[in-house]
């Protein structure tokens, strides 16, 4: 009888840890949503590791870039994706870090795993067009910066970079709507 109330104890706080990591991730989220980086970063701090979901790692990592600590966040995004596999939030991010450092090759690589994950994403294919675009690859930076347009044709810079594109490819033709586009969003602007 000892040993059940001994268990029963243990389980019950174990299950009040994994409520208690729910709530302060909740809280977290909310506090990051309201740009109080510090009070999300002390939030999740309070969850122990091992029980930190993918969300509290990109949040902290996050958090980081938002704070200009690169590495940080770097480490931070890679954790929310051996979490889950599945956090096309935490590719993207990763890919935005290795774009800025000059990592193209690494950056089109998070970026194709984000699309997988979110492939109707038109910043993902925005992204995927610049880090195609860095690497020499016009045609595939076409693609993707068609695909960003298709998907949210109010952004100018999707319009512009097509547009980009084509005249790369010599097809003034082609780039010429683009152009026309970008110049009218600009001007709503």
């Amino acid at each position: 009888m000892k040993k059940f109330i001994i268990l029963s104890i243990i389980l019950l706080n174990c299950l009040g840890c994994i409520a208690g990591s729910s709530e302060l991730s909740k809280q977290a989220t909310a506090f990051y949503s309201d740009n109080n980086q510090v009070k999300t970063m002390d939030l999740i701090l309070q969850i122990n590791e091992k029980d930190r979901k993918a969300q509290d790692w990109l949040l902290l990592g996050n958090v980081m870039a938002d704070s200009l600590k690169m590495e940080d966040a770097a480490y931070m995004y890679k954790k929310a994706i051996e979490k889950d596999k599945k956090c096309y939030r935490a590719y993207y991010n990763l890919g935005n870090y290795y774009f800025d450092h000059g990592r193209f090759a690494e950056a089109l690589e998070n970026y194709s795993k984000a699309y997988k994950l979110s492939p109707e994403n038109p910043y993902i294919c925005y992204n995927l067009g610049c880090a195609a675009l860095k690497l020499g690859d016009l045609n595939k930076a076409k693609l993707y910066f068609y695909k960003a347009v298709m998907f949210d044709s109010n952004v100018p810079e999707f319009h512009y970079n097509l547009a980009y594109v084509y005249k790369k490819l010599n097809k003034e033709k082609l780039a010429q709507p683009y152009l026309d586009n970008y110049n009218k969003l600009m001007e709503n602007r």
